[in-house]
């Protein structure tokens, strides 16, 4: 798959964007490092996406999850992050959470527009459409995380334990029920337990990474390169912090 114009983050300190970032190269023992530098409030650029490593992407976006904790978020100007990604974007990561209101991946990690993907649906569950739109932000438009995440208190596990049946929820909450049964728990495996609900959300985000090497050979083959990590996170809602797991 050819990559095609792709997708704009912003560095760390005040008024700096979040995920910029420089190369600085070394021929000395000292080796190679990456920095971050400052480039105002504009969206994330190909050469500044391009220059980053996955791994350094996850660091960034640990240290927004550590700044929207302490209440200390980088300033955003969205209308200029509106204005810089209006011809192409390049974001670095691509999220793909619970529709729960309280799990918003650009607040909880400190992101701005054009700095990430963002698909959401309820249970975070993993099925072809979601999976070929992570195709799309990865294999097309360069993004080198992505970054799987399920939260605590989870509705839609509650509903699965339960085996709700209402509609189109019925086959929706079906792709969880496969965490149900691959959670080792020694309590009360009840709705109403709020640690044997948090164990089954832990293991569907297990769970979705596992199916989505399995339906997208071309992921998976990304993941073997190292042109892209795929990793899992447990948000707590009460804590704010992001456990990452794979």
């Amino acid at each position: 798959m050819r990559a095609v114009e792709a997708y704009p983050f912003k560095p760390v300190s005040s008024r700096r964007r979040f995920l910029a970032t420089t190369a600085a190269f070394s021929l000395t023992s000292i080796g190679i490092r990456a920095q971050l530098s400052a480039r105002g409030d504009a969206a994330l650029t190909k050469e500044q996406r391009d220059r980053m490593t996955p791994t350094e992407i996850l660091d960034e976006l640990k240290k927004g999850n550590e700044r929207f904790r302490a209440g200390k978020p980088t300033p955003h100007d969205y209308r200029d992050q509106k204005r810089s990604s209006a011809a192409g974007q390049f974001p670095a990561v691509a999220f793909l959470g619970c529709i729960d209101s309280r799990a918003p991946a650009e607040i909880i990690f400190d992101t701005g527009i054009g700095d990430g993907f963002n698909a959401r649906v309820a249970g975070n569950v993993v099925n072809d459409d979601l999976t070929g739109s992570l195709e799309f932000a990865c294999a097309v438009a360069g993004a080198k995380v992505i970054v799987l995440f399920g939260h605590t208190a989870c509705g839609a596990i509650k509903g699965a334990i339960d085996d709700v049946e209402m509609g189109n929820l019925t086959g929706l909450l079906a792709r969880v029920k496969p965490a149900i049964s691959a959670t080792t728990y020694t309590g009360t495996k009840s709705s109403k337990n709020g640690a044997y609900v948090d164990a089954v959300a832990r293991t569907n985000v297990l769970v979705g990474l596992d199916n989505m090497r399995r339906r997208s050979p071309i992921l998976a083959d990304l993941e073997k390169k190292k042109a892209l990590l795929l990793v899992g996170g447990m948000y707590d809602l009460t804590s704010g912090v992001v456990e990452f797991i794979s």
